[in-house]
Parts: C-alpha cells; sequence; structure tokens
C-alpha cells in the first residue's frame, strides 16, 4: 500500500471521530506486514480520562481482531487530525500513543504525519525520531 493510500484511510477514519467536547477529531490507518489496515478514530468522553486516542484504537483493533496467536508486525500508521474535522497541519501522536507503539513496534515502525489534506502533505519520521530513549520490554527482561 502506498503513503498515500494509507493517508487517506486516516483522513477517512478522522470522519468517524466522536469529538463533541474539544472538537478536535483524530483519524489513523494502521498497515500491518500482511497488508491489512485497521484505522481508528478518537472517541471522547465527558470526563476526558476515559478518551482513547485514534491511533491506539487502531492497534488495539489489530491486536483484538487478530486471527494468529502471535502478534502481528506493524510497518507504518497515518496519523492526521485538526479542529472541526479539517486538518489543520500536524497532530502528531501523544505520548502514551507512543509508548503504546513502542510496545508492539521495532525501530522501522513509520509514523506518517499528515500536515495538510489538499493537496495531500505528510512528514514521514521513524518512531525512535518520535520517541527517543523510549522504554520497551526489554527494560523488564
Amino acid at each position: 500500500m502506498t503513503n498515500e493510500a494509507l493517508c487517506s484511510l486516516a483522513l477517512e477514519a478522522m470522519e468517524k471521530a466522536y469529538a463533541p467536547y474539544s472538537g478536535y477529531k483524530v483519524g489513523a490507518a494502521l498497515l500491518l506486514e500482511d497488508g491489512k489496515v485497521y484505522t481508528g478514530c478518537n472517541i471522547e468522553n465527558s470526563s476526558f480520562t476515559p478518551t482513547v486516542c485514534a491511533e491506539r484504537t487502531a492497534f488495539f483493533k489489530a491486536i483484538s481482531e487478530r486471527e494468529e496467536e502471535s502478534l502481528p508486525r506493524f510497518i507504518r500508521i497515518a496519523v492526521c487530525g485538526g479542529e472541526n474535522g479539517k486538518v489543520t497541519g500536524p497532530f502528531p501522536p501523544c505520548g502514551v500513543c507512543r509508548q503504546v507503539m513502542s510496545e508492539f513496534c521495532g525501530d522501522d515502525f513509520e509514523i506518517l504525519i499528515i500536515t495538510g489534506a489538499e493537496p495531500l502533505e505528510y512528514r514521514t519520521m521513524t518512531l525512535p525520531e518520535l520517541l527517543p530513549l523510549r522504554f520497551t520490554p526489554d527494560f523488564l527482561n
């Protein structure tokens, strides 16, 4: 799948966001090694703490819906966001989402941060660039 196609799926996912409190909608599209894509959107809650981000929604769907016992290999994720469903510049993953990525992704995992929708513009980063010195399961062994 091309980066542009993955970005398009993230933009579509953003439209499904439930963000009545902040007005900021976020979409994500996560590509697996087998070519499957899982999308996610942010889902807010009036008490804010139970709110879930688009990136974690996509990861948790991919893990909970997997057919194999082993975890899938994650290749890249496209992320977009903005006020009232319009991309308003870069909307990078929050710290919690970055930590989730650290749990499941290797150093070659790519994050496409969409900065514009029309025309499509995005910035590509690796996980170590986005979260250097990250805490991984290796620290527990």
